[in-house]
């Protein structure tokens, strides 16, 4: 089998989509979290500020959704047709909010009625709260297994998704959301709305730490499969070392008001949990509940050789313009958030 740089081609395209979706957790992850706490602020300025803050960026964070969803097509066209066959329903789900939560956004300033823009502002908060929680639910099942049968074709049913275990992960995604979105906020805001974030903030924390650690205890106690190759190389153990770190750094750095480091650590949070659940996973991507002979792994799902290599090259170009313009976008819209007649 043809490598690259001494890793094989599909394990390689593995990471390139791994990395693609661990950008879209940490930029659109934020926003998700913010419009989660959208119905806390009761005054109308408030709500404009928060909305606001994610008002320059939210759009260009869905591209990486985009450009993810693209490359698990192109790599991995087993994986796409068998993914989004079994999991059609949380899919369609997923995709109904995202599109409510776009019009929210740009309708809800539309007109200044109150009833329009509470109609908006409660859509803009719940399908946010929906995305993180489907989000977490589709991990909670990769990481449960999927009743795939021969030719990895989906024999359960669209209920079998809503299982405790990915509920619970589902539930732990949007606390992790939650506080990652109350760390951003609380960089673009200032005065008693400032005050108010800080609150939210300590409170996500807790939530996240509690969800966090009981999905860790039923993940030992239920699913002692995943430890494995941590338990063959003892080195990896360095994984969950490093995302228990990051997770520690939040609170101690919230409390001494370094807010954009707490807020790179809680993106490194999300980095390593990924990295851990890949590494539990690897080589197989979505574990079958009937027979492993049915799992699928990178080898039986990527395109060919040729097909993952032109690919690479095209991802080598195109990835930086992607990374240049959204680091553009935060530099130009960096700093507190300042209403004005361009606002929403």
């Amino acid at each position: 089998m043809a490598t690259f740089l001494g890793i094989d081609y599909p394990t390689l395209w593995f990471l390139v989509v791994g990395a693609l979706f661990s950008g879209y957790a940490i930029l659109d992850g934020f926003d998700l979290g913010a419009g989660a706490w959208h119905l806390f602020f009761k005054k109308e300025e408030s709500r404009r500020i928060a909305l606001n803050a994610v008002g320059p960026v939210w759009d260009g964070n869905e591209v990486w959704l985009v450009i993810g969803g693209g490359a698990l097509f192109a790599g991995f066209p087993v994986l796409y047709a068998s993914m989004f066959s079994a999991m059609y329903i949380p899919f369609m789900l997923f995709l109904a909010v995202l599109i409510f939560r776009a019009v929210s956004i740009e309708f809800r300033s539309k007109e200044k009625m109150k009833w329009w823009r509470n109609t908006w502002d409660i859509s803009y908060s719940v399908s946010s709260i929906l995305m993180a929680l489907l989000l977490g639910v589709v991990v909670g099942n990769i990481l449960w297994g999927v009743e795939l049968g021969p030719n990895h074709d989906f024999t359960g049913h669209w209920l079998d998704f809503l299982n405790p275990y990915a509920l619970l992960v589902g539930v732990t995604t949007l606390a992790l959301f939650m506080m990652h979105g109350a760390i951003y906020l609380a960089m673009k805001t200032e005065g008693k709305l400032f005050a108010k974030v800080n609150t939210l903030l300590k409170r996500s924390i807790i939530f996240f730490i509690v969800t966090y650690s009981i999905v860790t205890l039923f993940t030992l106690i239920y699913l002692p499969h995943l430890t494995d190759r941590l338990h063959e190389n003892i080195a990896l153990f360095v994984v969950p070392l490093l995302a228990f770190l990051s997770i520690a750094n939040v609170p101690r750095l919230v409390s001494k008001g370094k807010y954009v480091m707490a807020f790179l650590f809680s993106s490194l949070t999300m980095s390593f949990l990924l990295i851990l659940v890949a590494l539990e996973l690897y080589p197989v991507i979505i574990m079958s509940t009937v027979d492993p002979a049915y799992d699928i792994t990178v080898y039986n799902a990527a395109s060919s050789e040729n097909s993952l290599r032109i690919m690479l090259n095209i991802t080598a170009i195109g990835a930086p313009l992607v990374i240049f313009y959204t680091v553009f976008v935060y530099k130009t819209f960096w700093g507190k958030v300042k209403l004005d007649e361009t606002s929403y």
